[in-house]
């Protein structure tokens, strides 16, 4: 299950933490990606891979680069090909957000509340220490109010 920071300072030093999802994924994860990418890419931007580094759009079939994904899908690939990274939540929208959620390994970060409707269980990380939260009450409260 992914882990949620809400503090910079509990992201281990030995962590590294990028805030620019849209820089990184076209810098690093658009190498790695593959057929773990292709229902991701067509569940959220509706578009199709349909080579390494191309794409079929939702619009009129046009043929677009990756790097034209949306900063959501572009935040969940970055999370998929990188797990031992922490990624900013901040420009996922629920499509995305419901995805990145449902991951067995990641590791993310937002100062405030975000959170899908359609949740399992993720681990969320203070200064304090790290544990599971089971539903999107429990998680809201968390976010609101641990410190």
């Amino acid at each position: 299950m992914i882990t949620i920071f809400k503090n910079k300072k509990d992201i281990p030093q030995d962590m590294e933490y990028v805030e620019l999802n849209d820089i990184f994924f076209n810098q690093n994860t658009a190498l790695m990606i593959d057929e773990k990418a292709e229902k991701i890419i067509e569940t959220i931007d509706g578009a199709k891979l349909i080579s390494k580094f191309k794409m079929r759009s939702k619009f009129n079939d046009v043929v677009l680069d990756v790097d034209k994904l949306s900063a959501g899908c572009k935040t969940v690939l970055n999370v998929l090909y990188n797990p031992n990274t922490v990624f900013c939540l901040k420009e996922c929208g629920n499509n995305a957000l419901e995805i990145l959620y449902g991951f067995r390994e990641g590791n993310v970060y937002s100062d405030y509340a975000l959170i899908p409707f359609e949740m399992a269980v993720v681990n969320v990380q203070t200064s304090s220490g790290k544990k599971e939260i089971h539903d999107y009450e429990e998680l809201k409260e968390w976010w609101n109010y641990e410190e």
